[in-house]
């Protein structure tokens, strides 16, 4: 990987840190210079990651309003400042599928995790951004917040959905503050859930592939790549924004053979 240091000692905290696309974030945000506050409510994985890039640990469980306040107070605290929020943890669970199967406490706890946390996370993050009169805000959103599927997640697709309206209001409400906030809208990526949820049924992931230009589904390192050009000055004119990292299927009728 060749990285330049364009996020020299920016301050940024990750939720949802320990594993996957928040996993490959930390490391290519602390790669390019950034001071990284690693969040998850996994403590023994999000204290791993924090060693391992050199940055702070602070565990907290974003549907809580109390322990997010809590992380955006230590992480202002020890460095003096935020300059980038990448608004990560979510969850998709077997139990989300068909709304005729899906019951409503499965709806509920992901809603919590998926799309509540980000406005959380943004509510106490923002005042901090706007003191300082700049700092760019990631919300992880996801392809399926722009087009169906018949192979539905209900709940986690209302909340990408969620998180993608809510992103393009609070990008437009607060662009004249110097604070930008995208929507980073990741296609499948080889993660441990995915690999968990298509290892029960690989005639599942078989029937997504098909529909992938590409061919494969993307790495988390391919998505942070763009999670740090979201938070990067090479982006200061994106905001309010859908960014598709999703190897071309928004965008596909029929995909090559």
């Amino acid at each position: 990987m060749n990285v330049n240091l364009r996020l020299q000692d920016r301050v940024a905290v990750v939720t949802g840190a320990g594993s996957g696309i928040g996993l490959a974030t930390v490391r290519r945000l602390a790669a390019e210079g950034a001071k990284v506050v690693v969040a998850d409510v996994d403590a023994s994985a999000g204290q791993a990651a924090a060693d391992e890039i050199g940055g702070l640990f602070m565990r907290a469980d974003v549907t809580d309003e109390a322990d997010v306040r809590r992380m955006y107070e230590e992480a202002h605290r020890a460095f003096g400042r935020i300059d980038i929020a990448f608004n990560n943890a979510g969850i998709s669970p077997p139990e989300d599928d068909s709304i005729l199967t899906t019951g409503l406490e499965a709806w509920r706890r992901v809603q919590e995790t998926n799309l509540t946390s980000v406005f959380l996370c943004c509510k106490y993050v923002i005042p901090y951004m706007q003191r300082q009169g700049k700092g760019s805000i990631i919300n992880t959103a996801s392809f399926v917040a722009l087009m169906g599927a018949a192979t539905s997640q209900i709940s986690y697709t209302a909340s990408k959905g969620g998180v993608l309206a809510m992103t393009r209001e609070l990008g437009v409400q607060f662009a004249r503050e110097g604070i930008r906030v995208n929507a980073l809208c990741p296609g499948p990526v080889n993660t441990p859930l995915l690999r968990e949820l298509f290892a029960k049924d690989p005639a599942r992931a078989a029937r997504r592939l098909v529909h992938i230009p590409t061919g494969r589904f993307a790495e988390p390192e391919e998505i942070a790549a763009a999670a740090a050009f979201l938070a990067s000055d090479d982006s200061s004119f994106v905001t309010a924004s859908d960014f598709l990292v999703d190897g071309g299927i928004a965008g596909a009728y029929v995909t090559p053979e």
